[in-house]
């Protein structure tokens, strides 16, 4: 079959439509997985068991379902309770609340793993709690995390093409629209796997490059 470059051409401009929704997906899911995660993390080291044990329900639940059902749940059930959001707006709630609970344990032996000697060390300068996790604790979990924490963001650029499931046109979403309106499916399809690949690749040089800075 011989490729079509004008299809590539006639692609093009709903092509970067779809980029620029995977993009905004991408971003704003990653600073909910990032923040909600981290606050997961901090509540399951709660000395409270009213605190500790509902957030270890929910995000062993969350984490053990799939991204696809929590999307339709989201998208179809919620307003059903009076919850109505648009569909982007569903597909980047469901991407950050799902990888949440995954970062929440990259968050959590990043915590584990600061020593003992920093923890008693503030409790003789007599730190306020509060103070010792930001100051102290946090700063080097989260350094220690970073990179483990960048090849979800990876994971979820992955994982971008199930909103289209709820009618969200990422550029998955796209091809699939343009192939079904011109019957073209190789031109649309191969250019979203390179942009995929353009996208994921280079991310994942500068992970490692971070990795490496923050060993050193």
């Amino acid at each position: 079959m011989k490729f079509d470059w004008s299809a590539v051409g006639d692609f093009l401009p709903t092509f970067w439509k779809g980029v620029l929704v995977t993009l905004q997906a991408l971003v704003l899911g990653s600073l909910i997985a990032f923040a909600l995660g981290l606050v997961w993390a901090v509540a399951q080291r709660s000395s409270l068991k009213a605190v500790r044990w509902p957030v270890t329900v929910v995000t062993e639940f969350v984490r053990n379902t799939p991204l696809l059902v929590q999307l339709f749940f989201l998208f179809y059930v919620m307003p059903e309770w009076g919850l109505t959001l648009s569909a982007l707006a569903t597909g980047v709630i469901g991407l950050g609340l799902h990888y949440s609970t995954y970062t929440a344990e990259v968050y959590r032996s990043g915590i584990d793993g600061v020593p003992a000697g920093q923890w008693e060390a503030a409790i003789a300068l007599s730190l306020p709690r509060r103070r010792t996790w930001t100051a102290v604790i946090l700063p080097q979990a989260i350094r220690r995390v970073a990179p483990a924490l960048g090849n979800y963001v990876i994971a979820m650029l992955k994982d971008s093409p199930m909103l289209f499931a709820i009618g969200v046109l990422e550029m998955l979403g796209e091809a699939r629209q343009f192939s079904s309106q011109t019957f073209q499916t190789v031109e649309p399809y191969t250019v979203v796997g390179v942009a995929f690949i353009a996208i994921a690749y280079p991310a994942s040089l500068l992970l490692r490059a971070l990795e490496r800075r923050l060993v050193r």
